[in-house]
């Protein structure tokens, strides 16, 4: 999966809060001051170049339509992640949630034991 710039990846939040959109819709959703519409549609067109969009015609324009889920692309995101962080060692990334009490012990435990019942 391509990697989206910041801008790409904000604008592909709003799509996704969105489903079908134009650039328009999207431009709505900012608040002031609200980026030039032009910016906004180059944007989609690069999401499209990208993969992440798709469009359908539609009185005069397009209406855009996301191929990619919001969670497949997450998931994606966590791979790289953790690849260049944790040079790929899941296990260390759930020790450093522990250690940092972002996820406690009895939740990592309840965790394994629904893994366990779920492979049954």
């Amino acid at each position: 999966m391509m990697k989206l710039t910041a801008r790409e990846e904000d604008i592909m939040e709003r799509i996704w809060q969105l489903g079908e959109c134009t650039p328009r819709d999207v431009l709505a959703l900012y608040d002031e001051p609200k980026p030039l519409i032009t910016s906004i549609s180059n944007t989609f067109q690069a999401l499209e170049r990208k993969g992440f969009l798709t469009h359908r015609s539609q009185g005069r324009g397009y209406v855009y339509i996301p191929t990619i889920e919001k969670k497949e692309y997450g998931k994606s995101k966590i791979s790289s992640f953790v690849d260049k962080y944790f040079t790929g060692d899941y296990l260390s990334v759930v020790s450093e949630f522990v250690h940092e009490e972002k996820l406690s012990e009895a939740e990592l435990l309840r965790f394994l034991a629904d893994l366990m019942n779920s492979n049954r």
